[in-house]
């Protein structure tokens, strides 16, 4: 397969690095399997003859077009973590060229992946509109505003829709470039993770931070709050509403339009947060730890917990 990697000004370094790490120890692999082993031809692309990374790299790509004749267009993502820059270049002249070439990659056919902010470039250029995808679950409430019509599902760590292929936060490009292989052979993709001992991912739920995502919006960081001092209560929407100064109905859009979830769903993430923070940090018996957090049942939260983060109150406490 041949695979054009964009790079341009400000490039996330380690982004970059992970998937032509990955796709080279995959072409290395190859030989170990049964089966006949994919490979990866794998070129960088940019917008000029010489490209500066985020940590001040100088890399010389070849032309732009040069993507255009190939199976797989991979845009890692910009190095840079506020929100407000980030749209300031994926929206500006800096990054036009690039907009372009992903807009004329879609318009041939040819598969595309991105990881991180990345996705912004791809959401910019109009090619996630009406298709699911995921980007960093932090910059989710800025990509839920400025790209209202992309099916945005920041839960999930990889996830390939009509030819595309978005994945999460940062380091989620090493789940990218597994995607990729695992796409042509499952089996290489297995052994290219044991050499690099690279665990995939499935979600990106554990690593979210509720709060954080919180502070977006006045109306969900007041919620947020509220509830975090009622965890241990039956919560009651209207209770909440009018404890912030708000109708039930003005904190059902806030939560929807920044979590992109329910109030009664964020609930549940404050709460299996703590839940989770309270087995790793203290002895307190699961049955304790429920009450906590607001469920009389301890099998209810271990449910929840086995949904959410995939692992055991047992695992979660390192046992």
């Amino acid at each position: 397969m041949r695979v054009a990697l964009v790079v341009y000004d400000g490039v996330f370094d380690s982004g970059l690095a992970a998937i032509h790490d990955v796709l080279d120890n995959a072409n290395a692999l190859g030989g170990q399997i049964h089966e006949a082993a994919p490979t990866w031809e794998v070129t960088m692309v940019g917008p000029s003859p010489q490209v500066r990374t985020g940590a001040g790299l100088l890399v010389a790509p070849e032309p732009l077009e040069h993507a255009l004749t190939t199976d797989l267009l991979v845009v890692p993502a910009l190095a840079e973590s506020d929100p407000s820059a980030l749209l300031d270049h994926v929206g500006g002249a800096a990054s036009l060229d690039v907009r372009n070439l992903i807009a004329k990659t879609r318009e041939s056919g040819t598969a595309i992946a991105s990881a991180c902010a990345g996705t912004f470039l791809l959401a910019e250029a109009g090619i996630l509109d009406g298709v699911r995808a995921t980007t960093t679950w932090w910059l989710s409430p800025a990509f839920r505003s400025r790209y209202p019509r992309v099916q945005l599902d920041h839960s999930q760590m990889v996830i390939s829709c009509d030819g595309i292929t978005t994945a999460g936060a940062a380091f989620g490009h090493i789940d990218l470039a597994l995607a990729i292989v695992r796409a042509s052979s499952p089996a290489l993709a297995d052994l290219v993770a044991r050499y690099l001992v690279v665990d995939e991912r499935p979600s990106q739920s554990a690593y979210t931070i509720p709060s954080a995502l919180a502070q977006s919006d006045p109306t969900v960081a007041a919620f947020e709050r509220w509830t975090r001092e009622h965890l241990a209560e039956p919560i009651s929407m209207a209770d909440a509403a009018e404890a912030i100064g708000v109708s039930e109905r003005t904190l059902q859009r806030s939560v929807q339009r920044t979590m992109g979830t329910s109030p009664i769903r964020f609930i549940q993430d404050l709460r299996i947060e703590r839940a989770c923070h309270l087995l790793r940090t203290t002895d307190m018996s699961v049955e304790t730890i429920s009450r906590k957090v607001g469920y009389e049942h301890p099998h209810t939260l271990r449910a929840l917990l086995r949904e959410r983060t995939g692992k055991t109150t047992s695992a979660l406490r390192g046992k």
